[in-house]
């Protein structure tokens, strides 16, 4: 739960509503055999280790890169990557250098870019420049499980042919993945 939704509520109330978040358990798909592979760029292992706790699920790949060049590397070698949790302050390089880079390939994945310090400004001009969202570190589970799935969700309906391609992700034809909060 975000701290302004937390405003005006009770300690009781609060604690009540993070414990039902941390129940949610991560996005349940059904797409037969498939992954969905999703690549984390961040020089901070940490970062890692969250997305790793968050996504307990054995249809989430996560593949790890600690740098853009590593990062670009990466989306290189991996034919479908459809998602990209990318920090705001790589080294070298920035967000925006993952986004040019992400931009340049057949099927983009969609980018999300993580920061400690997401307020209003980043998050329009993430936006602004073809991010899909921006994510606030420490990452909320149920914050972070909506914006994968949805991420997810968007990226399968702009490119069905990659999805259900044998090639692809795995899904088979005529059923699409179901991404929900169990």
């Amino acid at each position: 739960m975000r701290s302004d939704e937390k405003r005006g509520m009770t300690k009781g109330d609060s604690a009540t509503a993070e414990s039902q978040e941390s129940r949610c358990a991560p996005p349940q798909i059904e797409t037969g055999e498939a992954t969905i592979t999703l690549l984390s760029v961040s020089p901070i292992e940490q970062d890692h280790d969250a997305l790793d706790r968050a996504l307990r699920h054995p249809k989430w790949r996560i593949h790890k890169a600690l740098s853009l060049p590593s990062a670009v590397a990466a989306l290189l070698r991996k034919t479908r990557i459809p998602l990209v949790v990318c920090e705001r302050d790589l080294l070298p390089g920035t967000w925006k250098e993952m986004l040019r880079h992400v931009t340049l390939l057949p099927q983009p994945p969609h980018l999300i870019v993580t920061s400690r310090f997401a307020d209003d400004r980043l998050w329009a001009e993430a936006l602004n420049l073809g991010a899909y969202d921006v994510l606030a570190k420490p990452f909320d589970h149920a914050e972070l499980n909506r914006i994968l799935a949805s991420a997810w969700l968007h990226w399968r309906d702009r490119y069905p042919a990659a999805v259900d391609s044998p090639a692809s992700l795995g899904a088979t034809a005529g059923r699409m993945p179901d991404v929900r909060c169990a």
